[in-house]
């Protein structure tokens, strides 16, 4: 899968999915921090450094050795258009943010399948991250680490003895790590035990965000969860503790859906029967109320209430209906109304119910 694979594809691997808990943990994120030594933060860089930057993560990349790095493929964000560079933020290979600029001295490198990727002159000079489906923490800290060996091999990092990388965020600073979950709580929500969760999950120094992370706003039920401490924390037992929280969770969502069927199995039914009528019947629909149907719909698919559609084909509409890849999809730009119609219609044609 080349870069033009991937914007041209609704598809990504933290897509995938498998039978377990992997409704519940939709994906597993693990993202480094790094700088380059004696070169300006993004935030402070003049061209002459942003080229020099650039380059020097350009000449890593192309004169690397290890099969990570090699493998991958790289553009810079002036090559892009404005929908394609919002399309890596939809695939959650790129903050919205930063995919909202066309700088030059931006690029993104991304490997075959998307599960790997690193973002240059975003908020550091390196954004280094691995997106696998599941949880699977271990996984994605392992590879990352691999890809950062790499780089760290062509690149002098920004590095102190005593406070570990240094970053343009001083939340950053230490492991320069974020790792996290995609997690999927209907039962929770539906029990009134949410707010009591995410106030708990808080004090546990964990931050709980939206789909996209800093700065939006948690809807249908989808949640992110990740490690606010960097500095004095061993990178393994950062994912070690994320894990053993996110397990927690997965046991008392489960618990409580076991619940749900037992005491308002009509309700239940019923609420997850009304969501799959309107997303198969709507002839206009936003990306809210999507989302919010699509987790009833997710739920009822887990409990084997609505049979025939599968979490891959659900994980993939969740992408498929956001504006960019809309619009990639129609071939020009749409207004809001315009997006909320073509909404309606990949809905339907992607999503089918078996009895």
């Amino acid at each position: 899968m080349s870069i033009n694979d991937v914007l041209n594809s609704s598809y990504i691997k933290w897509m995938d999915s498998e039978e377990g808990n992997r409704d519940i943990v939709i994906s597993s994120r693990v993202r480094l921090a790094r700088n380059l030594n004696k070169i300006p933060f993004p935030h402070l860089l003049d061209q002459a450094n942003g080229e020099k930057c650039l380059e020097q993560i350009r000449d890593a990349w192309k004169k690397s050795s290890g099969s990570v790095l090699s493998s991958m493929d790289m553009v810079t964000f002036d090559q892009l258009s404005a929908l394609d560079r919002q399309i890596f933020a939809e695939k959650h290979l790129s903050s919205p943010m930063y995919a909202a600029s066309n700088s030059s001295l931006r690029a993104i490198l991304v490997n075959d399948n998307g599960s790997l990727s690193a973002m240059v002159n975003e908020e550091d000079h390196l954004r280094i991250q691995c997106l696998l489906p599941g949880l699977q923490l271990g996984e994605c800290y392992s590879r990352v680490q691999e890809l950062d060996d790499e780089f760290e091999q062509k690149l002098d990092y920004a590095f102190d003895e005593n406070r570990g990388y240094l970053t343009s965020c001083p939340t950053n600073v230490g492991t320069g790590m974020r790792a996290s979950v995609m997690l999927h709580l209907p039962a929770i929500q539906m029990t009134g035990q949410l707010n009591q969760i995410l106030q708990n999950i808080g004090q546990l120094g964990l931050a709980v965000r939206g789909l996209y992370g800093e700065g939006s706003e948690p809807v249908g039920n989808f949640f992110q969860i990740s490690n606010q401490i960097t500095l004095g924390q061993a990178e393994e037992d950062i994912c070690n503790y994320l894990q053993t929280i996110t397990e927690q969770l997965v046991e008392q969502e489960s618990l409580l859906r076991e619940r749900l069927q037992t005491d308002m199995k009509y309700q239940l039914e019923d609420k997850i029967g009304r969501a799959y009528g309107i997303l198969s019947n709507a002839r206009v629909i936003t990306s809210d109320e999507a989302l919010t149907l699509f987790s009833a719909v997710r739920l009822g698919v887990d409990l084997r209430i609505l049979k025939g559609i599968s979490l891959f084909s659900l994980n993939e509409l969740m992408v498929a209906v956001r504006p960019a890849h809309l619009q990639k999809r129609g071939g020009r730009e749409m207004d809001t109304v315009e997006r909320d119609i073509k909404r309606a219609e990949v809905i339907k044609e992607k999503l089918t119910f078996v009895q």
